[in-house]
C-alpha cells in the first residue's frame, strides 16, 4: 500500500530516538506534502555530513578539530567533566555552572549489550591524563545502573594511575534512570554545584 521509497524512509526515520513507526510515518508524510521541506532537509543533512566533525581530543562535535571548548584558554584546565554523549555535554554547558573541560565517552558500559570500556572513548581519556594535568574529575553520567557502573569502573582505573586526583559525581536527587540531557538548566546547575566525592 505504501510506495517502496516512502516505506524505506519511514523505516529509517523509525530507527531515530523517540520516533516509533507511527511517528515516523507522520514525519515522512509531512515531508512529502511539503516538497520544500524535503529539499531543505536533504541540503541541510548533506551540509552537516560534510562540515560537522568530531573532536579527536574530547569527542565533542563542531566545525573544527580540536573543538572550540578544547582550544578555549579561559577554561579551567584542572577540571574534567566526563559525559555519556554530546547532548549531555551541551546540557551541562547550558547550565553555565561548569567552566572546565569535557570528555565524551560515547555511551556507557552495558553488560546486556556487550559494551565494555574498550567500546567507549576510554583509551583517549587515558591519553589525556598523560598530557593534561587534571586535579578533579566530575562524572556527569545518567543516574542509571549502567551510568553508575561506568563511573565506578573508570574511577577505579583512574585512581590506580593517579591516586591523588579528586573524583566526584553529580549530586544525588536526579531521578533513577534520568538522562542528563533531559534535566533543566537550574536542576543541572544545582547538581553540579552540590557534587560529592565519588
Amino acid at each position: 500500500m505504501i510506495p517502496l521509497p516512502l516505506n524505506q524512509l519511514v523505516k529509517h526515520l523509525a530507527k531515530l530516538p523517540s520516533l516509533g513507526p507511527r511517528s515516523a510515518q507522520k514525519v515522512a508524510l509531512h515531508l512529502l506534502k511539503s516538497g520544500d521541506s524535503m529539499a531543505q532537509l536533504q541540503h541541510i543533512m548533506q551540509e552537516v555530513s560534510e562540515k560537522v566533525i568530531t573532536c579527536s581530543n574530547c569527542g565533542n562535535i563542531g566545525l573544527e578539530n580540536p573543538c572550540h571548548i578544547c582550544t578555549n584558554e579561559k577554561r579551567d584546565k584542572n577540571i574534567l567533566c566526563i559525559v555519556e554523549g554530546v547532548d549531555d555535554l551541551w546540557a551541562v554547558e547550558r547550565s553555565g555552572a561548569f567552566k572546565g573541560f569535557y570528555h565524551v565517552l560515547g555511551g556507557v558500559v552495558s553488560a546486556l549489550d556487550g559494551i565494555g570500556l574498550e567500546e567507549l572513548n576510554f583509551n583517549q581519556l587515558v591519553k589525556r591524563f598523560n598530557t593534561e594535568n587534571f586535579e578533579e574529575i566530575i562524572f556527569a553520567l545518567g543516574a542509571s545502573i549502567d551510568g553508575q557502573t561506568t563511573s565506578h569502573l573508570i574511577s577505579r582505573e583512574i585512581k590506580q594511575l593517579y591516586p591523588n586526583i579528586s573524583i566526584s559525581t553529580l549530586a544525588k536527587g536526579m531521578p533513577m534512570g534520568a538522562d542528563v540531557d533531559y534535566m533543566d538548566e537550574g536542576t543541572l546547575s544545582l547538581a553540579l554545584n552540590g557534587r560529592q566525592n565519588f
